[in-house]
């Protein structure tokens, strides 16, 4: 059984953010002697580099989850927690990383390395909420949690000549007489299961040789192992069409062979570009070279070097070997120089409130209004502890210096309306700013003192009850109707 792998799908998970501390210093003659409670340590992240010493997805097949380490909570005496342990994941060179169809990163070249998943931010301690209002907060934020995806990583293996060819061609015979690999070869077709790569020299030109298990006739559209990679030669140099040329089989010639291998590259696509090579395999056999003399003029209407080579005798190899390399530095000097990865800053713009509210028509009453999007507000809702009432007067707060009350008066919304932000709903009062400049008891703040409004699990069974009696009317009034026209 191979051990080839090259597509695996992971659950990436990056690590959580720890929570604030609350915490009062406390000591002898000093009974108050101000908040230190420590910040939550961040989250550790998910990075992907490539490694020259991986090869395959291998490990990935047992390993599905990748999950960064947590960061620690805060304590008390101005202690942060630790940060959470960043793990570095090794793939190989050519790994591309897919999320939602969409793909996130194609890491080529040793040493690439990109963050697939960010840890949460710690929650920051009471001594950081200090302000003028507050001396002594009596709450503190609680991590956030870490990115989370669904990723697919693929292997397109980095060569610089593919080989291609039907089974039984003797591509993976011509990485072994060329180089140093030793692939599986044997006298029966589908050898090659797997993608093999060899390096070769020419002189002071080093080049990478790959070949692709044998194709047949609908490759593309799936049939045999061609579909499965054909990737593999998505980012070669140079395309090599080797040809069996002592083949028995009496309905195939090699102009016929090529000319099905370009169609199943032509529909895979993306690969017209690419300069091409005829190699005709095989000829120390007499059928062999004999076929191969009478073709040479066939094949001048592809328009491409033609060579006669025999991975068994060595015939011709040399030759073959400095047209490759030829191929690849003419490829190679075509290239833009690679430059560092450059770093661009880019600021929000001087107008960006950094959110955005959009009215929806609530399908019942009690339902969802206003609904409010944006890094900052979803953030700030996320680290609240919505068991502290000082900590929903602070978010109260923050919501309103951004500008959130002012734009839901502006759309219409009136006291009492209810108001999604991320996971969270609220039933909107507008804030009062002689109560804001209050103080109030630590843990506690003065807007909560006189509290009429209803809370979430009261609005849900209410709503829930409401839905309940519209479908039993609604299945009333359908009873009826049906009792009409049996009349």
């Amino acid at each position: 059984m191979t051990s080839f792998v090259d597509r695996v799908n992971l659950q990436v998970i990056a690590g959580k953010g720890g929570n604030g501390c609350v915490s009062v210093h406390r000591e002898k003659f000093k009974p108050l002697g101000g908040p230190d409670g420590g910040n939550g340590g961040h989250g550790g992240d998910v990075v992907f580099v490539v490694d020259p010493n991986v090869h395959t997805l291998l490990d990935f097949h047992f390993q599905t989850r990748l999950q960064g380490g947590n960061g620690k909570h805060g304590q008390g005496s101005n202690r942060d927690g630790a940060s959470g342990e960043s793990i570095r994941v090794a793939v190989p060179n050519g790994t591309v990383v897919y999320s939602d169809g969409e793909v996130l990163a194609d890491m080529t070249g040793i040493g690439t390395e990109v963050t697939v998943a960010e840890g949460g931010r710690g929650g920051r301690g009471n001594r950081a909420l200090v302000s003028s209002k507050r001396k002594v907060p009596g709450f503190a934020e609680l991590g956030e949690s870490g990115g989370e995806f669904a990723v697919t990583l693929e292997l397109k293996s980095v060569a610089d000549v593919g080989l291609v060819g039907f089974p039984s061609a003797g591509k993976s015979s011509l990485i072994a007489a060329m180089s140093a690999a030793r692939p599986k070869i044997a006298d029966y077709p589908f050898t090659t299961l797997t993608p093999n790569l060899g390096v070769v020299s020419a002189g002071e030109v080093t080049y990478t040789i790959a070949d692709v298990p044998g194709l047949i006739p609908g490759a593309a559209a799936g049939k045999g192992l061609g579909l499965e990679f054909l990737r593999h030669i998505e980012r070669c140099a140079v395309l090599a069409h080797v040809v069996d040329t002592a083949s028995l089989e009496s309905d195939r010639d090699p102009v016929s062979d090529i000319e099905a291998l370009e169609h199943e590259l032509t529909e895979y696509g993306g690969l017209t570009d690419r300069p091409r090579i005829i190699v005709l395999n095989k000829v120390d056999l007499p059928d062999g070279r004999e076929l191969a003399d009478y073709v040479q003029g066939d094949l001048e209407k592809f328009g491409w070097p033609v060579y006669s080579v025999s991975a068994v005798s060595r015939e011709g190899l040399k030759e073959l070997n400095f047209a490759f390399a030829k191929e690849v530095v003419q490829f190679r000097d075509s290239q833009p120089p690679i430059e560092a990865t450059r770093l661009v800053i880019r600021p929000a713009a001087v107008d960006d409130s950094g959110f955005e509210i959009k009215k929806v028509t609530p399908a019942f009453e009690g339902d969802v209004e206003f609904i409010v999007t944006g890094a900052k507000p979803e953030r700030w809702v996320r680290q609240t502890n919505f068991e502290n009432e000082e900590a929903l007067g602070y978010l109260a707060d923050r919501l309103a210096n951004l500008g959130i009350e002012d734009k839901l008066a502006k759309q219409g919304a009136q006291p009492g309306s209810i108001v999604r932000i991320s996971d969270y709903e609220f039933e909107w009062q507008p804030t009062d700013p002689d109560v804001i400049a209050t103080v109030s008891p630590r843990g506690t703040d003065s807007r909560f003192e006189i509290n009429d409004r209803k809370g979430a699990d009261e609005r849900l069974a209410e709503r829930k009850d409401r839905r309940s009696e519209l479908l039993e009317r609604v299945a009333k009034e359908e009873e009826a109707r049906g009792k009409r026209r049996k009349r």
